[in-house]
């Protein structure tokens, strides 16, 4: 039952939300390609849903088209290892990206996502692999969040936990958001996310 009551409510708001968007999400569309042609407005990165399963997570691309070289750049100027999880003043970010990042107007492709099924409209955010991989040996229970899908939006999100903000912490509200749902949380949460949730200042 629960799972069949999240699925139907998923797919009936991610509908409505598809239609009522697609004016931005088509605008939003042709500002990306305008700004920096040469490559797809949508971005994919492969992401951890429920139960450890990958799959690929859309956005609005927000990076310039040779983002991975100037990472490569960057890293070996300052001797760093591995993926980078979030960078302030990156200067691979476009001048269209820094406002669709500060509106998160790029998560919106993630409805695609939800209706697909891959995703629900609230839950924890999912991660990398390589984060999953760093973070589950150093944060305790932090494997359970991979127990319901992952969400465009999620309790930790709405008390301001984006971005560059404590992992700690997000997990903290993840776990409370799973141990305590009900159908009337997730749509207090989506309230939560019109009002107060898209202009994160901590998004960069």
């Amino acid at each position: 039952v629960y799972w069949a009551v999240r699925r139907a409510q998923d797919i009936l708001l991610s509908s409505l939300a598809l239609v009522v968007l697609s004016p931005l999400l088509l605008v939003t569309y042709a500002a990306i390609w305008i700004d920096s042609p040469g490559a797809s407005p949508i971005f994919t990165q492969q992401r951890v849903g429920r139960n450890g399963k990958l799959f690929k997570m859309y956005k609005f691309r927000t990076m310039c088209p040779d983002a991975e070289q100037k990472l490569k750049d960057l890293m070996e100027r300052n001797e760093k290892d591995g993926p980078v999880f979030k960078m302030k003043n990156d200067p691979r970010i476009t001048r269209v990206g820094h406002f669709i990042r500060k509106t998160s107007i790029d998560e919106m492709p993630q409805l695609f996502n939800v209706l697909f099924g891959s995703m629900s409209l609230v839950g924890p955010r999912p991660e990398r692999p390589f984060f999953v991989e760093k973070f589950r040996e150093e944060i305790p229970r932090y494997m359970v969040k991979h127990q319901v899908r992952p969400g465009l939006t999620g309790w930790a999100q709405v008390n301001g936990y984006r971005g560059d903000t404590s992992i700690m912490k997000r997990i903290e509200y993840d776990l409370y958001y799973i141990e305590n749902w009900t159908f009337g949380f997730d749509i207090k949460i989506l309230f939560l996310t019109i009002f107060k949730g898209f202009v994160n200042k901590n998004a960069y």
